[in-house]
C-alpha cells in the first residue's frame, strides 16, 4: 500500500519540489493551498486559519505524514501579524539570529532578532506541546533557491537581473554571508526525512558552507559576461539583518546519512539556463 502525504503549501516554490521528489519515490501526494485547485481530487484549496475546512481534508486523505510548509517565507514582508498566524511547524535558521562564531548546531541558543524568526521560534515551543501524541520532526532550514523562486528573494533576482542584461541592480545589505542549498536537494531531504519514525527532534537544513553575496555577483558575471552596476537602496537594508548564517548539518546526516549536494555554482547555472 502506498504511503500518503498531505502537503501544506503543495503549490508553492518548495511544496512543488518536495511533490515530486515523494511522487517520484512511490508517495500518494495531497496537497493543501490557496490557489486555484488543479484538476485534481487530491487537492484542496482551504486557508489555515479555517479549521473545519482543515478537518475535512485530513479526513479525505487520511495521511501517514504532513508536511506543513505554507508560510510567509519572506523575511521582508510588511505585515508582521501574518507572521505569527500563519508561520506554523516548519521553522527555519533565522530563529539562531546573530549568534557568534562557526556552524550552528541545533544546541545553539536561539535569539530571534526579527518577527519572521520569532514567529518561528514560537511556532516550534508550540509544538513541542504535542511531543507526547505526535511524531514531530521540526526543521530549520537555512538558505536555498532553485528555479521558480519568487523574485522577492535574493539569488532570483540577482538572476533576473543579469537575465535582462540590466544595467545596474539595487540591494540592501552587502556585507551578508549565507549557507545556500539547492532546493531539489532540500526535496530530497524532506523525503528522507518523511520515510523514518521517529520521536521529536530538531534538524538544520543546510549545507554547511557559506557564499557571499559579492561571489553570488561575480559567479553570474562569469557566466554570462554581463557586469551588472550594484548600488544600495537604504529601503532594502534592515537594521536587524542576520549577517551570517551557517548551518552543522551532523544531525541530519546522522539522522539520513550523507549524499552529494549540487554546488552552488551548479545551481546558479541552472537557474541562468532555465529561468523563463
Amino acid at each position: 500500500m502506498r504511503k500518503r502525504v498531505l502537503i501544506t503549501g503543495s503549490l508553492g516554490f518548495t511544496g512543488r519540489y518536495v511533490a515530486t521528489e515523494l511522487e517520484a519515490h512511490g508517495w500518494e501526494v495531497w496537497g493543501i493551498g490557496q490557489q486555484a485547485a488543479p484538476e485534481t481530487s487530491r487537492y484542496f484549496c482551504v486557508d489555515l486559519l479555517d479549521l473545519g475546512g482543515l478537518t475535512a481534508a485530513i479526513k479525505s486523505a487520511q495521511p501517514n505524514v504532513v508536511i506543513h510548509l505554507a508560510a510567509n517565507a519572506f523575511v521582508g514582508h510588511g505585515s508582521p501579524a501574518d507572521f505569527y498566524t500563519v508561520n506554523v511547524i516548519a521553522s527555519s535558521a533565522n530563529v539562531y539570529g546573530n549568534s557568534i562564531g562557526g556552524r550552528l548546531a541545533e544546541s545553539t541558543p536561539p535569539n530571534p532578532e526579527n518577527d519572521y524568526a520569532v514567529s518561528k521560534f514560537a511556532m516550534e515551543k508550540m509544538a513541542q506541546l504535542w511531543r507526547q501524541s505526535l511524531p514531530i520532526t521540526l526543521v530549520r532550514p537555512f538558505n536555498y533557491t532553485g528555479v521558480g523562486q519568487s523574485e522577492d528573494f535574493l539569488v532570483p533576482k540577482i538572476v533576473r537581473h543579469f537575465l535582462d542584461r540590466a544595467p545596474r541592480i539595487e540591494l540592501g545589505n552587502l556585507d551578508v554571508f549565507r549557507d545556500f542549498s539547492d532546493v531539489r536537494d532540500v526535496a530530497k531531504i524532506y523525503r528522507l526525512i518523511a520515510e523514518q519514525h521517529t520521536e521529536l527532534r530538531v534538524l538544520n537544513i543546510c549545507s554547511g558552507n557559506t557564499v557571499a553575496l559579492g561571489e553570488i555577483l561575480e559567479i553570474a558575471t562569469n557566466m554570462t559576461g554581463h557586469q551588472v552596476e550594484v548600488t544600495v537602496n537604504p529601503a532594502f537594508v534592515r537594521a536587524n539583518e542576520v549577517k551570517t548564517l551557517c548551518g552543522d548539518a551532523t544531525l541530519l546526516e546522522a539522522a539520513i546519512g550523507s549524499f552529494a549536494r549540487t554546488r552552488f555554482d551548479d545551481t546558479l547555472g541552472w537557474m541562468l539556463a532555465e529561468t523563463p
